[in-house]
């Protein structure tokens, strides 16, 4: 059974920092897109960053790039998000995703309805 479940969400002043932990199993982690979307209240779930296995490539939102920083450790089947320079405009509830068909990263951010699998979500919340 494939599961992720996400971690490392809380309450932050702008300019902080968060990492966000996303711990799968039930699946070979180096072979699935896996990436990190949010989701504010009365908004689109959007894509944040995503990696993609098979074209190998990395994709940031604008809103994110420069900032923040996704990265897979493999052996333990783990998918993080670094947080710098937070913003309120960052604020939202964060899921990680995977997929085991791959496709470039800026797709898998574009299209969060193709991702198979999600764990829960985690809540940041950025004070001004």
């Amino acid at each position: 059974e494939v599961q992720l479940q996400a971690s490392g969400g809380g309450l932050v002043q702008a300019g902080g920092s968060l990492r966000l932990s996303c711990r799968t199993s039930g699946f070979i982690f180096d072979d699935y897109d896996i990436g990190w979307f949010r989701q504010a209240p009365g908004k689109e779930r959007e894509g944040v960053s995503c990696h993609s296995a098979g074209v190998g490539d990395t994709y940031y939102a604008d809103s994110v790039k420069g900032r923040f920083t996704i990265s897979r450790d493999s052996a333990k089947n783990t998918l993080y998000l670094q947080m710098n320079s937070l913003s309120p405009e960052d604020s939202a509830v964060y899921y990680c995703a995977a997929d085991a068909i791959s496709y470039t990263g800026e797709y898998r951010c574009a299209h969060p309805g193709g991702m198979d699998y999600w764990g829960k979500g985690t809540q940041v919340t950025v004070s001004s």
